[in-house]
């Protein structure tokens, strides 16, 4: 029931309405709003009616299965797959370039794979990529490259005469140490590499090449100037190297160069001498 109140709150509105120019009915008889609202506030709808607005539903979607995880096992024998299966340094080249499991790749504008004379009996293998050899696409092209040009005309070598690459074939971003799951997942490109050159001698340079491949753990500072021996799968023979320091780290250290100089002559002495099993080193 409508109160003595809403009606006269109703009159009351009725009375602006005609001062303010409603004066026009719409319907021929008059409506009671509030008889409406009172008749609809009792009425329930049926059972069977269908709710006017869809109902949607509370339960979250079903979640997506995660990708499966690879682990550095897998993603090494990976790579030992590829690297093995390549029977020419071109083909090489094509499997680093169609190989995933390194996450420097995603980062990396380009691979850097080698430079100077494959058929050469000299090998150098460095660290990793910088920012012009990430340009390039070619190592030691930069200042620390400038230097190992200097270092290796000094003992009378030069790129046509030497086969450079890395242990690692993509730039680490920034410049940061790498992880020691991308070394592994380069690894088996870099003794297929190896493999496939056959060289005579290696010249390890800086921290990172010489305790990778010789399997240590100390520093390059106690490392350079030792002469061993790398055994490297698909060769007959373990292949005599030499760690010294790496360029970019005398650009950082000019008092070392007298240390590098007694590596190259050493190296130098070795290929000679043709008797690299017991050279002894300055």
């Amino acid at each position: 029931m409508t109160s003595a109140q809403d009606r006269a709150a109703l009159l009351e509105a009725l009375a602006w309405q005609l001062e303010m120019g409603a004066d026009e009915a719409l319907n021929a008889t008059a409506c009671d709003r509030f008889a409406e609202q009172e008749e609809e506030r009792h009425q329930t709808p049926p059972r069977s009616q269908a709710p006017t607005t869809p109902v949607r539903s509370t339960r979250p979607p079903p979640a997506q299965a995660p990708p499966p995880l690879v682990g550095p096992d897998e993603v090494q024998a990976s790579a030992r797959q590829m690297a093995t299966a390549a029977r020419s340094l071109e083909e090489l080249r094509a499997a680093l370039a169609a190989f995933d499991g390194c996450d420097l790749k995603k980062t990396a504008t380009n691979l850097v794979f080698a430079d100077g004379n494959p058929e050469s009996r000299l090998m150098l293998i460095g660290e990793a990529p910088g920012r012009d050899e990430d340009r390039q696409g070619l190592p030691f092209v930069g200042v620390s490259g400038q230097l190992l040009d200097l270092m290796l005309a000094a003992i009378g070598l030069n790129r046509t005469k030497v086969y450079i690459t890395n242990i690692l074939f993509w730039r680490p971003p920034g410049n940061r140490t790498p992880t020691p799951a991308e070394i592994a997942a380069c690894l088996p490109f870099v003794e297929r590499h190896m493999a496939l050159v056959q060289p005579s001698y290696l010249l390890l340079l800086g921290g990172l090449s010489a305790k990778t491949l010789l399997a240590r753990r100390e520093g390059i500072t106690r490392l350079r100037g030792l002469w061993a021996n790398i055994a490297v799968p698909g060769l007959d023979a373990p292949l005599p190297a030499l760690a010294t320091l790496h360029p970019a780290y005398l650009l950082r250290q000019p008092a070392q160069k007298r240390l590098a100089w007694r590596d190259f002559l050493s190296f130098r002495r070795a290929v000679e001498d043709a008797s690299p099993s017991s050279p002894n080193p300055a």
